[in-house]
């Protein structure tokens, strides 16, 4: 069985919709896009800068370095998640366990260190820009699966009650 959101004829999907967006297209490839971007600059430019940190910066830049990836893996997965479910390619059980397996609201800021205030530009940017995607897919996936609610969508209770009034009216008719 592959997952599908449950839909009643004539009604829009709002996760299929936003899937299929432009918004989410655009949010899909920031990610992605600093995903490949910021080894490249750790690798790169970022030895450079952090051979020039003095004092308590090295560490900081190493706290850092090692928090923007995790960061980058949680919301990459995140993104490949809702693709594949929008795509049909997992099962609402395999769905599930990945879910419990991402952990969006463990990956922010983090507390503020020593030598902090000396990590490079390019480094900073890098958080920064995480930080804001961060920010958009945490609020998408709160629209997605409000309170928790379940990958697999259910009948509401606010449907049932519309599906009785349209019913009602029908038989007036």
């Amino acid at each position: 069985m592959t997952f599908e959101r449950q839909e009643k004829p004539g009604t829009i999907s709002f996760f299929t919709r936003f899937t299929a967006s432009e918004q989410f297209d655009k949010v899909f490839k920031e990610g992605m896009g600093l995903v490949e971007e910021t080894p490249n600059y750790l690798d790169g430019p970022g030895r450079a800068d952090a051979r020039m940190l003095a004092r308590h910066g090295p560490v900081a830049y190493a706290t850092e370095s090692m928090r923007l990836p995790t960061r980058l893996m949680q919301l990459a997965s995140w993104l490949l998640l809702q693709r594949a479910i929008a795509a049909g390619e997992l099962t609402a059980e395999e769905a599930g366990k990945e879910k419990t397996r991402i952990h969006l609201s463990d990956i922010g800021r983090g507390h503020t260190i020593p030598g902090s205030e000396q990590l490079p530009e390019g480094l900073r940017a890098l958080v920064d820009r995480s930080l804001t995607l961060l920010d958009r897919v945490v609020h998408f996936d709160a629209m997605l699966n409000p309170r928790g609610a379940p990958l697999m969508a259910e009948d509401s209770p606010v449907s049932a009650q519309l599906d009785r009034l349209a019913s009602a009216f029908a038989a007036r008719r």
